[in-house]
């Protein structure tokens, strides 16, 4: 299966049922999408100027038009193939969508004078099918709005195109819903998708079951069961392996593939000598001991960290930990024997990314996961966790019978411990950084913060500062503490950890860890930071 193109799965009844989103570079896209899938719905997201053949050969159930950055009335921005508003499917355009729809369907927009970011009021005029009944209008304030909205716009519809109704509105937008009288098209200035807008989620509901007639038969069983037919089609009676990292996405990966072939996969897991305290046993057991998978373990730390001697730059760094451990990964995978495929825990934000409508953007960082393999591996690959979004991913390990401490894990960069030590890597600067790290972990775990925080990291940083311990001057190292908040990494806060948590941490680490005499707690947003600090 494949949700990288229009129609991948058509011959799935899972699928059958699906809404089509046209992306037009909103930050929110991939939130629409989680949105209709919390329904049991099954959607895929692609690029708004997608063209009509392939939206035919996807056969949508219904279409989403997303919001976007641009101005529909600039030149250049993103479009959608007019050919597209004709199909005979339901569609509703949000925010830029909606702009788009008025547009090429003949009314007019433009640049507002009050333009509205955030929380808005909004007052339904009509009773909609998915706004619901209108709001109640009072001598005091005829026009006020009782729903709280959240808006996002510089431009406002003007005048709507024949056929359509106005549905609701806002202080500054006159047409905040809209939809046509006789076909099953609706636009909303707002954005429902957010946790910020009353009823936005119901009014994704009302859309994508009770407009469009989807049934809610996208859960994680039913993926599960299908999934696995699908594996067993593919390899037959052929051999598998799977780089296993302890994460969450390869560890997901490994068990569904097990339980679809069972003896044909062999997982390998590399340990780098950049893992954090006790993890390759922790591999081991859950797999071997737990699962009954087929697990080669192999300790190539010694070459891990003789290559990175003296490195100090993190790009270096990263590429030096990928070219090592596919060296390594080809190695052991050419002792199992005959294999024909490769099971990679592929995402489907990652799938997004690789058609994104967003154009090229900066590297920020390369290699975050270890394990992309070269292609003149010559193996096919088996992704069956590419349709799903991570807190899919974890449903999925959970219904597979993973333990929590599995599915529920913090994500952990592919090159380890490697970029949370600023500057060299060397055996004396990891131990401490892996002690540190436990204990940090070991105090968000018992005051029950863990699963709050979306992930929590130590870093080891190149500088020394000024202590006292007992009667002694010390002059040793420092250690930052960061606990972000997150839905989907692309922008995080950092989290509000109590204080007398933050310091039971800094009194442990200090007090245990030989060599660091100072803790800090980072307190930077994505941005302009990032999660990771290098």
């Amino acid at each position: 299966m494949s949700a990288s193109r229009p129609g991948s799965s058509g011959g799935d009844d899972l699928r059958k049922q699906r809404i089509l989103i046209l992306d037009f570079g909103a930050q929110y896209t991939q939130l629409i999408a989680r949105r209709v899938r919390e329904h049991h719905v099954y959607c895929e997201i692609h690029p708004g100027d997608l063209d009509l053949a392939s939206v035919r050969s996807f056969d949508p159930t219904g279409i989403i038009l997303s919001g976007g950055p641009a101005s529909v009335l600039d030149d250049g921005s993103p479009d959608v193939d007019p050919a597209v508003l004709e199909l005979p499917v339901p569609i509703l355009g949000i925010c830029y969508g909606l702009q788009l729809l008025v547009l090429r369907l003949g009314g007019r927009v433009e640049p507002a004078d009050d333009r509205e970011y955030g929380r808005a009021f909004l007052h339904v005029d009509r009773d909609d099918a998915l706004l619901g009944p209108a709001d109640p209008a009072t001598q005091e304030a005829p026009d006020a709005g009782n729903r709280v909205v959240w808006m996002s716009h510089g431009d406002r519809v003007l005048s709507l195109p024949d056929g359509f109704l106005p549905v609701a509105h806002s202080a500054n937008s006159p047409f905040a819903a809209i939809r046509h009288e006789d076909r099953p098209i609706w636009g909303v200035q707002f954005h429902p998708e957010v946790v910020h807008t009353d009823g936005g989620s119901e009014l994704l509901r009302r859309f994508v079951q009770d407009v469009c007639g989807c049934e809610p038969g996208w859960t994680t069983a039913a993926f599960i069961d299908s999934t696995i037919e699908q594996i067993r089609e593919q390899v037959g009676d052929r051999r598998l392996v799977c780089g296993l990292s302890g994460g969450v996405d390869s560890s997901v990966a490994a068990a569904l593939v097990h339980r679809a072939v069972g003896e044909q996969l062999t997982c390998i897991f590399v340990d780098h000598g950049l893992m954090r305290a006790n993890e390759r046993e922790q591999v081991e057991e859950l797999f071997r001991q737990s699962l009954g998978v087929k697990l080669v373990s192999v300790d190539a730390s010694d070459l891990f960290l003789r290559e990175l001697k003296g490195v100090t730059e993190p790009e270096k760094k990263r590429r030096i930990i990928g070219r090592l451990f596919i060296e390594v990964f080809e190695a052991e995978a050419a002792k199992i024997g005959d294999v024909d495929f490769l099971v990679q825990g592929t995402l489907y934000p990652d799938v997004i990314e690789s058609v994104s409508v967003k154009g090229a953007s900066d590297t920020i960082k390369t290699h975050h996961n270890v394990g992309g393999l070269p292609e003149d591996m010559k193996l096919a690959l088996v992704e069956p966790l590419r349709e799903l979004f991570k807190d899919e991913v974890r449903e999925v390990g959970r219904q597979l019978g993973l333990p929590e401490a599995a599915v529920g894990r913090h994500p952990f960069p592919g090159p380890g411990l490697a970029i949370r030590i600023m500057g060299e890597v060397t055996r004396e600067r990891l131990e401490p950084l892996r002690q540190a790290d436990a204990i940090m972990l070991e105090e968000i775990h018992r005051a029950g913060l863990y699963d709050e925080i979306w992930q929590a990291l130590c870093v080891f940083l190149p500088v020394q500062s000024v202590g006292v311990m007992g009667d002694a001057r010390t002059y040793e190292n420092v250690v930052a503490v960061r606990c972000v908040s997150s839905v989907d990494a692309m922008t995080a806060d950092f989290s509000h950890i109590p204080h007398d948590v933050l310091g039971r941490i800094s009194n442990r680490i200090i007090n245990e860890v030989k060599g660091i005499n100072r803790v800090v707690y980072d307190i930077s947003s994505k941005p302009p930071a990032t999660i990771e600090w290098e």
